[in-house]
């Protein structure tokens, strides 16, 4: 058994590698006995966010409920076929992770089949369900059953998962609109998205970010140091969008290049070994 349990998670940590080489990167920075489990979550996140944003040519709403299906007869069963909804059960039962998170980062994948145009009470419903639990789901893994800690850091484990997904709106905001229609920020027009609707977006992510930042400062050692380059990943890609126009920012997608990453990692480092977070 512990074979097909060594398989499954290796699919999870490959599909993390192949999909997403900074958050590989950044589980990379983490204690050794934290990383499997935080690859399964990101393997399951990831194939359910595939289904509804890419199987163009694929039934996706069929798709998506046999994923969801599939998912919680792997937890209670403890076991799937599927080795990414295995990998991904291993991790919820080790850790009892809260299954409203699941349910309510899969209504978000279905959100994304039906709808493109959120005002502010839904955007604020489709941020927790894609993002916010998904970095609550981590922080479970993090506090390792530490009640006490868990509740203390998670309002920063919503903002930080909240920062990334908004980031990630303004980057693929182009994508996002001539590939699915989606316009996720609620009051906004992508032919006539200007620079005030811009800055009050922007705004907004910074409080996420500083809210996150006093969160990451207080996480255990096996944590902070990958969490913490993940922050200042995103963060300097967020600095780098906050400098565009908004025009420029819907012809092109932004990225950060590895060397500006490799000098994130050697100055986290530093501030590491002087305990300087």
């Amino acid at each position: 058994m512990q074979l097909f349990h060594n398989v499954s998670e290796a699919c999870s940590k490959n599909t993390t590698e192949q999909y997403s080489t900074s958050f590989y990167s950044s589980i990379g920075l983490l204690h050794k006995s934290i990383r499997q489990p935080i690859f399964n979550i990101y393997g399951f996140v990831r194939f359910a966010d595939e289904i509804v944003d890419t199987f163009h040519d694929y039934d996706k709403q069929t798709l998506l409920q046999e994923f969801k299906i599939a998912t919680y007869e792997a937890i209670n069963r403890k076991i799937s076929l599927n080795p990414i909804l295995h990998s991904f059960q291993l991790t919820v039962n080790a850790y009892n992770i809260d299954l409203d998170l699941i349910e309510a980062f899969l209504y978000s994948m279905e959100l994304d089949l039906c709808k493109n145009k959120y005002d502010k009470a839904g955007y604020e419903e489709y941020i927790y369900g894609s993002a916010e639990v998904v970095g609550l789901m981590c922080l479970y893994v993090f506090c390792n059953g530490n009640k006490y800690q868990f509740e203390q850091l998670k309002p920063g484990a919503r903002s930080l998962g909240s920062a990334f997904q908004k980031v990630n709106f303004l980057r693929d905001l182009k994508a996002d609109f001539d590939g699915l229609e989606r316009m996720y920020f609620p009051n906004c027009d992508f032919k006539n998205f200007i620079k005030e609707d811009k800055d009050a977006i922007e705004a907004d992510i910074q409080k996420d970010f500083d809210n996150a930042y006093q969160a990451i400062l207080q996480l255990p050692l096996s944590a902070k140091f990958g969490v913490y380059v993940a922050y200042k990943y995103y963060l300097s890609l967020f600095k780098k969008i906050k400098k565009m126009q908004p025009q420029n920012i819907l012809n092109q997608r932004v990225r950060i290049p590895d060397y500006i990453k490799a000098v994130i990692l050697a100055k986290a480092s530093i501030r590491s070994q002087f305990n300087q977070f």
